[in-house]
């Protein structure tokens, strides 16, 4: 069974979907095994920014269903909603790198800010039970930009491929 897709505007806007929806479920499935298997465990920050991915890459989906069922316009909404998901992940993400870099503070629940107990008792029991990954520290670099700043690019590649998706699937005839 194969899929036709007679108008060329329209498998451009499967191309482009594909390609979105094939970058944002690497990204998502790279950081899933830097957590699991490399043991780089995220920060609150880099947990917020995976809920782009949790919901991109399953609307990428549908809108490819949409797009190969001659369903334009639904599949231009959704790789709309995409796109401006991913812009609001790039901002989340310029964010968190310059929270790395210390341009601007963090949020207090993980840049290691926290109340401390004024009894020794609720001190040691609050040790025991803290485990604060730093938002303002960089577990890993690569060629000198952090996890969080590769997401910046990332995300912008996936709402740059989803816009044009939308683009395509809208202008079809």
């Amino acid at each position: 069974m194969s899929i036709a897709l007679p108008e060329p505007t329209l498998h451009q806007a499967y191309k482009a979907g594909a390609l979105a929806l094939v970058v944002a479920l690497a990204t998502i499935l790279a950081a899933l095994g830097f957590e699991y298997i490399g043991g780089l465990l995220p920060c609150p920050l880099c947990l917020e920014q995976r809920y782009a991915y949790y919901a991109g890459v399953p609307l990428l989906f549908l809108a490819l269903v949409l797009v190969s069922a001659g369903q334009r316009r639904p599949a231009a909404a959704l790789f709309l909603l995409v796109a401006l998901a991913f812009l609001a992940n790039a901002g989340l993400s310029a964010f968190h790198a310059g929270v790395e870099w210390h341009f601007w503070p963090g949020p207090a629940s993980c840049t290691g800010a926290q109340e401390l107990s004024t009894s020794a008792g609720g001190l040691l029991k609050a040790l025991e039970t803290t485990n604060v990954v730093r938002c303002d520290e960089a577990a890993w670099r690569f060629a000198g930009i952090s996890l969080a700043g590769w997401n910046v690019i990332v995300s912008l590649i996936v709402c740059g491929l989803s816009a044009r998706a939308a683009a395509e699937s809208f202008h079809a005839k």
